[in-house]
């Protein structure tokens, strides 16, 4: 059994919990450069509630500054995620990172960019356009051709030559310009420079002297922008209490921790983005903290197979053998193990797959996220084939949802869909420290020797109970009745072979009544938002935050009061339908284009169709509350 205890340690790495003192003031470069006359254009000053983006090539080595200005924020007490939007290719291609820090707590995406890093001459001129007026540009004086624009401020900044200063080791110069420009933001929205150096060594706390070199250079920036730039504080993040203690985490890691402590003990898995890091993250876990205490053999078993197909397979015998087996992979490899999932499905198999979505059809843009695999998961399969979906809406229910799918996936014999996509999964969220688990395991119905020798009968397909779901064993249970056939082709219930179409039937309306029994015990839909009107909203997903943002929009700018309930499983059930019938209008939020859980709702409740429309976004970005609240606004404005 797992000593949860004994992985505290990770939530200890992700808090902030320590300090350190002020660093030495760096010195000086020779090199001034001041803003170009006709700039600076005042703008109202937003505090706590603002948008950053920094715009680098893929390669640069620009993921841990990026991470250390995040972080930097957080330990402030303001609520911030981010957002790593980067090419699918390996280098050189350009990549931005956006940091939302909002007092209200709003970390969806937000398309207005307050305060914009210019570092990539391939997309310097987009870059610069979508700065919002009266926004901050720090732009390195390489690219001040690009400049076009009077109605921002733009602080010019010689970042090769501090960089030289800052760096004396010539190879390491281009990773080294990257905690300049942290530096330099963090003088510009007024970061406490003891939280950023706290970020720094949390960062490198087990490189000493990258540590001492990057907050070197963090310093420099800082100071060199204290004594040449102009700091209007138009935008500044300012200290703010927190009622408790919260952590950063990427929905990857959290469901990789989800299924560590849900007893997961095989894994089978083939690397694919935007999945990988769930199964490189439980690998390592797996590696701490499944081994036996006194031979130090692992207790788990980690298989990485030639393709999805062998993932796939070895996972299901993995079930088949009595072991808590997953796989993670996105939409491309959903599609080749189709027909082993039909064999879960029919032979009863219990077997868990992690789905983080990403945009297809085809390899379509593997580094962008999605909703689109929501239809093809529901019906993974040739057939007559439904699986059950669970649908985490933040990194919490990631880490919840994952140990609920390995009990969904044995208490129903069948395979269970965690459904993440990449915004959730590769991105960093702020959360509250995650619970440890306070039920069992749950196994199913399995009989033991014990249990055998008192009820005397055993057939491995048969609806003893009236739920749909049969009992099993599992192999090397020591009883003359406990072995049985598995069947992936027609069956009785005693799991003889047989091709009569009354056995064929009953099996598959057994099978239906196993399905409706999971409405009942998959996690429930919430209501968000109670309606006090006639207008609702369906959403699921890593919608969830655009959507809740879109809310308090909509009241506050039209006054209308709008209704939410967050879908968090499939099969949905009668609390859904309700839903539906009590509104007149019931606007179903996704990222995809062709309307996937809209469509299954019309399937369920035909008789409801027309009480449902869609809000499509499917353009690869993560979606933004303003796009739900126009699509709003436009449909219910007056005729």
């Amino acid at each position: 059994m797992l000593d949860i205890k004994r992985i505290y340690w990770i939530y200890q790495s992700i808090f902030v919990t320590f300090k350190s003192p002020n660093p030495s003031k760096s010195f000086m470069p020779q090199t001034t450069l001041t803003q170009p006359s006709g700039t600076a254009v005042q703008a109202p000053s937003r505090v706590n509630d603002i948008v950053i983006q920094i715009a680098t090539s893929n390669g640069s080595g620009s993921q841990s500054a990026n991470a250390i200005l995040l972080r930097s924020i957080f330990q402030m007490g303001v609520p911030v995620s981010g957002k790593n939007i980067f090419p699918s290719n390996i280098q050189g291609l350009p990549t931005w990172y956006t940091i939302r820090a909002n007092k209200d707590g709003w970390t969806a995406r937000r398309k207005e960019i307050d305060l914009l890093v210019a570092m990539n001459i391939e997309s310097v001129q987009d870059d610069i356009r979508e700065l919002r007026p009266g926004g901050m540009l720090v732009l390195n004086s390489e690219l001040k051709s690009f400049l076009n624009r009077n109605d921002i401020q733009a602080h010019i900044v010689p970042f090769n030559e501090l960089v030289v200063q800052a760096c004396p080791e010539v190879k390491l110069r281009k990773l080294v310009t990257n905690m300049i420009y942290v530096g330099v933001v963090g003088y510009l929205l007024s970061l406490e420079l003891e939280e950023m150096t706290q970020a720094i060594e949390k960062q490198f706390k087990s490189k000493p002297k990258a540590a001492e070199l990057n907050r070197s250079a963090a310093t420099l920036g800082y100071n060199w922008a204290s004594e040449h730039l102009v700091n209007t504080r138009t935008c500044t993040i300012e200290r703010m209490e927190r009622k408790q203690e919260k952590i950063l985490i990427d929905g990857n890691m959290a469901a990789a921790l989800g299924y560590l402590y849900g007893g997961v003990t095989v894994v089978g898995w083939y690397p694919i983005t935007p999945s990988s890091s769930v199964c490189e993250n439980l690998i390592d876990l797996l590696g701490k903290y499944r081994h036996d205490p006194q031979t130090g053999k692992a207790t788990y078993a980690v298989v990485q197979g030639e393709d999805e197909i062998a993932s796939m397979g070895f996972v299901t015998g993995a079930g088949w053998a009595g072991a808590r087996s997953m796989t993670a992979t996105s939409g491309p490899g959903i599609s080749l193990m189709a027909e082993i999932a039909g064999l879960s499905y029919f032979a009863e198999i219990p077997v868990v797959i992690t789905d983080v979505q990403r945009m297809g059809p085809s390899t379509g843009l593997p580094t962008r996220t999605c909703q689109g695999d929501i239809m093809k998961a529901y019906f993974l399969s040739h057939g007559d084939c439904k699986h059950i979906l669970l649908i985490p809406g933040s990194v919490e229910e990631a880490y919840e949802f994952a140990i609920e799918a390995l009990n969904l996936a044995e208490r129903f014999q069948t395979l269970v869909f965690l459904m993440s996509d990449l915004d959730l999964g590769m991105n960093n969220w702020m959360a509250d420290p995650f619970k440890f688990p306070s039920k069992p395991l749950d196994r199913g119905k399995v009989l033991t020797e014990k249990d055998l020798e008192r009820v005397k009968f055993f057939e491995r397909y048969r609806d003893v109970d009236g739920d749909g779901i049969p009992y099993r064993t599992l192999p090397g249970t020591k009883h003359p009745l406990a072995a049985y056939f598995t069947r992936g082709t027609g069956h009785t219930p005693a799991a003889t072979y047989s091709e009569k179409p009354e056995n064929w039937q009953d099996n598959m309306d057994r099978l239906t009544r196993k399905f409706n029994t999971a409405r009942q015990l998959v996690p429930q839909p919430i209501i968000e938002k109670a309606s006090d009107g006639d207008v609702g909203i369906l959403a699921y997903g890593s919608s969830d935050m655009a959507v809740k943002e879109s809310l308090a929009q909509l009241e506050a700018e039209a006054g209308l009061k709008v209704g939410y309930m967050r879908i968090r499983a499939l099969p949905v059930n009668g609390e859904v339908r309700n839903y539906i019938a009590s509104h007149r209008v019931t606007y179903v939020v996704e990222q995809n284009r062709d309307a996937q859980m809209a469509s299954i709702l019309r399937m369920e409740y035909p008789d409801l169709a027309p009480k449902i429309s869609s809000i499509l976004h499917y353009d690869g970005m993560p979606l933004d509350a303003r796009t739900v609240t126009q699509a709003i606004l436009q449909s219910e404005k007056p005729k």
